[in-house]
């Protein structure tokens, strides 16, 4: 049994997906048809850069997105019986294309849709977030509601691990919580370079398009279930995939209840990251202590798994 599962932003480099491109006829031609349903060179950004262009969040989300993707065409023969996806955050999307449910490049494209919604969201209700490490959701849950007045928010946006909880909201609620969290024994609360503060109330704006651009896609039965941020709960159908990707703007990321989620119901499973960088890896040993995860991001790691 196999469980794929798929980065979110923040996980963009430049020179990402070039060596499988250069490997892999299957991955450049991933990367071709997405630049072609883009109608942008994402492929030469991705791997030339510079920085400051990759990191916009309309350019990362489809890039991370791409990067899977690219993946899933080289390894897809080869995974056996996949039991189960999740994503985080924009990484959901990447969940569903390795189930079938929408191709690469819808995919791509919506993800594409849904960076310019966030962004243009966080203009008009400037936000910020922050990492806070050693400090158990609930007493940083605590913090933010103590932080949230006169109008300003905080709210506990990515459940990453027991120990390591993103905040969004308001720069000034963002600030006094993460002071509150430092007052509850938080070892470091760390700012984030984010373009507004996603997954929290301030993102209500980008919730209509978006809305309206996943009615538009083609959204097919997943082949598998995918595990949703806002519910932890095994989805598989296209309405329902829809009503959640879009409530998934405004909802935390609850990250730890899906990967537990996925263990109580597979518990033998093997996991893989098919994308960029090996951070859920990371949070799946800390979610579920013993479980190992093989990470799928380069060249090498793919031969290395083909073999």
């Amino acid at each position: 049994m196999t469980v794929l599962l798929c980065p979110g932003q923040g996980a963009q480099k430049v020179g990402m997906g070039r060596d499988l491109a250069e490997r892999f006829p299957a991955a450049r031609a991933t990367f071709e048809r997405i630049d072609a349903a883009l109608d942008v060179p994402l492929s030469t950004t991705m791997w030339e850069g510079p920085e400051d262009e990759l990191t916009l969040t309309h350019n990362a989300q489809p890039a991370i997105l791409a990067h899977s993707a690219a993946v899933l065409a080289v390894v897809g023969e080869r995974l056996g019986n996949v039991v189960a996806s999740a994503g985080h955050s924009l990484g959901e999307y990447s969940a569903w294309v390795a189930a079938g449910a929408l191709t690469p490049e819808d995919a791509a494209a919506l993800v594409r849709r849904r960076g310019e919604l966030m962004l243009d969201a966080g203009s008009r209700r400037p936000g910020t977030m922050a990492a806070v490490l050693g400090l158990a959701t609930a007493e940083v849950e605590a913090a933010c509601a103590e932080a949230s007045q006169d109008g300003e928010v905080a709210v506990a946006a990515n459940l990453n691990a027991p120990d390591q909880t993103v905040i969004s909201g308001d720069p000034a609620a963002v600030g006094r919580a993460g002071e509150g969290c430092k007052g509850r024994g938080a070892k470091r609360v760390l700012p984030l370079k984010v373009s507004g503060a996603f997954h929290s109330p301030l993102m209500v704006d980008a919730v209509p398009g978006l809305s309206a651009a996943l009615g538009a896609a083609a959204f097919r039965a997943g082949r598998f279930p995918v595990f949703a941020n806002v519910t932890a709960e095994a989805v598989q159908q296209p309405d329902d995939a829809r009503r959640l990707l879009a409530e998934q703007l405004t909802a935390p990321v609850r990250w730890v209840a899906c990967v537990q989620a996925i263990a109580a119901a597979h518990p033998a499973a093997r996991y893989l990251e098919v994308g960029p960088g090996n951070v859920l890896g990371g949070l799946l040993k800390r979610i579920v202590p013993g479980t190992e995860c093989i990470s799928l991001g380069s060249a090498a790691d793919v031969e290395k798994f083909l073999a």
